[in-house]
């Protein structure tokens, strides 16, 4: 009796599941354009990290915004088809760059070289400069790859305005 009650309910789950699948196909908004750029509040934000960074002594720079697809693409095969590291896991379309919503950053020294150095403390506070814009960064509403249980991705910020990739691809934006 109990085994029949669990497939029953089983199967409902998985008609339900299907049911929601073929529904969110017709929410789609496929005629909804890619963003271009950053996003206006991301730029504001970024802005701003660059500011009070600057503050505390720690001068940043913004290595990466915005990214289209095809861009992605050609990050995504460095280290695998094409030479060098591999810096990404996510092809185009799957990245919060592709939409406008991230930021990638990194430490300038006096000498104007950039380093990714999360230890540096260029200020002499007894603090990582890193960590101390990735705190700013997250006082501004920025999330940080850092923080992702999977793949770490230090110099990583974004934000995502409370969208899944799946809906940004599937049309969603954050208010402007």
């Amino acid at each position: 009796m109990k085994i029949n009650n669990l497939f029953a309910w089983l199967l409902i789950a998985s008609v339900i599941g299907v049911f929601y699948i073929y529904i969110d196909q017709f929410h789609q908004k496929k005629d909804v354009p890619l963003p271009t750029q950053l996003h206006p509040e991301v730029i504001e934000k970024k802005d701003a990290l660059v500011s009070k960074a600057a503050e505390k002594g720690i001068p940043i720079v913004i290595t990466d915004g915005f990214r289209s697809f095809s861009e992605q693409n050609e990050l995504y095969e460095q280290g695998r088809s094409a030479e060098g590291n591999i810096v990404t896991h996510v092809e185009g379309g799957e990245s919060y760059h592709n939409y406008g919503l991230a930021i990638d950053f990194a430490i300038q020294l006096d000498n104007g070289q950039v380093i990714w150095d999360m230890e540096h403390d260029g200020n002499k506070n007894g603090q990582s400069d890193w960590m101390e814009v990735v705190d700013l960064a997250k006082d501004l509403g920025f999330t940080w790859g850092g923080d992702w249980m999977g793949f770490k991705d230090y110099p990583h910020l974004q934000m995502d305005f409370g969208l899944s990739i799946r809906e940004l691809k599937n049309g969603k934006r954050p208010p402007e």
